[in-house]
């Protein structure tokens, strides 16, 4: 069985409510319809009733009329959730009337969902830029305790299976953060063991790269991933973490062993932490297309709840795994 199929597996187990806020955006409700028909996700649809059940009969979708459907022109609990956000924002000085608009905003009115329990995760993108859909997602859901930055994980699936866990190995940050402090790269490090545990079902062994292995090099860029290392270790005891590793060192066994002998991590990494964007952005492309990996991503990390952002140009099967995906980070961290 394939990781998307592992995944699929997991969040018909877990049945959570996942809303999308484009209700009418075609690929979404072909999407919706698909998922409802699989069992993967209870499905929250934001939009005109009309217009999307007109959509659904024309496209002959039988499974949309199973989604729950909310139309911000008339939705029951609005306002409680304007009350909700005047509180949230409150600190800007916020009025009834100003949240009150915001939130016939479906991108915001998919997020006071989630923060108010009724929902679990949020999938969005398709018609919107990455700015609008995580612009109400840092504004009121906001990052996990203790984590102050938001991350993109690729689960990157390999044609040759001697690397990572049988060719599945995450690359971490590739999509959000320039430059990360030590303590951000710490941060981004344990969200990444968090997320590979949650969605791909196997023990994260973490590398923390450089151009260094073990003081092989001296460098202020060295420094801070020796730094975020101790920090991870320290904010995730629960977790295999090592530190600094050059790439081969953490991926291939006789490496590893010359260059960090007794490690149980080198050579045998399946979760690669890049110290940049820049570098993880590089890596990650340069894997899917030279070696011909599939690259699933990016997943969003840190933040309180699963919110995912699709590319504009997504397909149908794009919006139903990130679907999965979503429904099983929220299982991951009801635990």
């Amino acid at each position: 069985m394939d990781i998307i199929s592992k995944i699929k597996e997991s969040a018909k187990k877990h049945n959570m409510r996942i809303v999308l806020p484009e209700g009418t955006e075609i690929r979404t409700l072909k999407a919706a319809d698909q998922i409802i028909s699989e069992g993967l996700a209870q499905i929250i649809l934001i939009g005109n009733p009309s217009s999307i059940m007109a959509l659904a009969k024309e496209n002959n979708l039988n499974n949309v009329g199973n989604a729950k459907i909310v139309n911000p022109e008339s939705f029951d609990k609005m306002d409680k959730y304007i009350d909700m956000l005047v509180e949230i924002r409150k600190s800007k000085g916020m009025s009834r009337e100003e949240a009150a608009k915001l939130l016939m905003d479906p991108l915001y009115l998919a997020v006071m969902m989630i923060k108010a329990g009724d929902a679990d995760g949020e999938v969005a993108g398709a018609d919107n830029a990455t700015g609008d859909v995580l612009r109400p997602a840092f504004q009121i859901v906001k990052t996990l305790p203790g984590i102050s930055v938001v991350s993109g994980a690729f689960f990157m699936i390999l044609n040759d299976k001697q690397f990572g866990e049988d060719g599945i190995i995450v690359f971490a940050d590739c999509a959000v953060h320039p430059n990360p402090t030590a303590r951000e790269l710490a941060e981004i490090a344990v969200a990444s063991g968090h997320t590979t545990r949650a969605i791909a079902g196997f023990e994260p062994k973490i590398a923390m790269l450089s151009f260094s292995t073990k003081g092989s090099a001296k460098h202020e860029m060295v420094d801070k991933v020796v730094q975020a290392t101790m920090m991870a270790k320290e904010m995730a005891p629960d977790m295999m973490i090592e530190g600094e590793l050059q790439s081969d060192a953490a991926i291939i066994p006789e490496i590893g062993q010359k260059k960090a002998p007794g490690s149980k991590i080198a050579g045998h990494a399946n979760v690669l932490i890049f110290p940049t964007l820049e570098t993880g952005n590089i890596a990650y492309k340069l894997v899917q297309r030279m070696a011909h990996a599939e690259a699933i991503g990016p997943v969003l990390q840190g933040m309180a709840a699963p919110i995912n952002d699709l590319s504009r140009g997504c397909s149908v099967s794009d919006i139903v795994n990130l679907v999965a995906i979503t429904a099983n980070q929220a299982a991951g961290m009801k635990k």
